[in-house]
């Protein structure tokens, strides 16, 4: 006689789950699909920067007059939060303190033409604020679609985010707080 397989049994008991007293478990993260760098033309991402802080969407509301503090980036969809992390170091020197925190969010036009920070991520679900040190002061603020460390290792949970698997659109600007 065969057992009953085991990917449904309770550990060591041999029998199933009920279906109601499954274990929850999370769907694995899509994973982006990998873009031939050599043969794909790079898309232009705008990218805002801000100490402290993120963007408002009013700072937005202007066609034209986006924020002063613009950094334009030419890449792929393949792109992870960690290489646009080192890419904003570059230009932002904030960002490269020791201690510093990147934290990200898109920026798109609503339905109504109205420009909104992306929020809906199942990481912004998870933490939605964090609070970090900046000196003397404690800052709280939304973690948007990912937050990288400036001096990361590459294993922290949002540094090998790509852009695709958070479902950026081309056309969306990137607002990074530098906490």
């Amino acid at each position: 006689m065969a057992a009953a397989p085991q990917s449904h049994n309770r550990p060591g008991s041999g029998r199933p789950f009920h279906p109601q007293n499954r274990p929850h478990l999370q769907p694995p993260r899509p994973r982006a699909e990998p873009v031939d760098r050599e043969k794909t033309c790079p898309l232009l991402l705008r990218v805002f920067t801000k100490i402290e802080s993120h963007h408002t969407p009013e700072d937005f509301a202007v066609r034209g007059k986006e924020p002063k503090d613009e950094v334009q980036i030419y890449t792929w969809k393949d792109a992870t939060l960690r290489e646009l992390t080192d890419l904003v170091k570059e230009v932002a020197p904030e960002a490269r303190r020791r201690n510093a925190k990147l934290s990200f969010a898109f920026v798109y036009p609503d339905k109504r033409g109205r420009f909104v920070l992306r929020q809906s991520s199942a990481l912004v679900q998870l933490k939605s604020y964090v609070t970090v040190s900046c000196g003397k002061k404690q800052i709280r603020c939304n973690s948007g679609v990912g937050m990288t460390h400036s001096y990361g290792n590459g294993r922290r949970l949002d540094d090998s985010r790509a852009l695709a698997e958070l479902n950026f659109e081309i056309g969306d600007y990137l607002d990074v707080a530098i906490l």
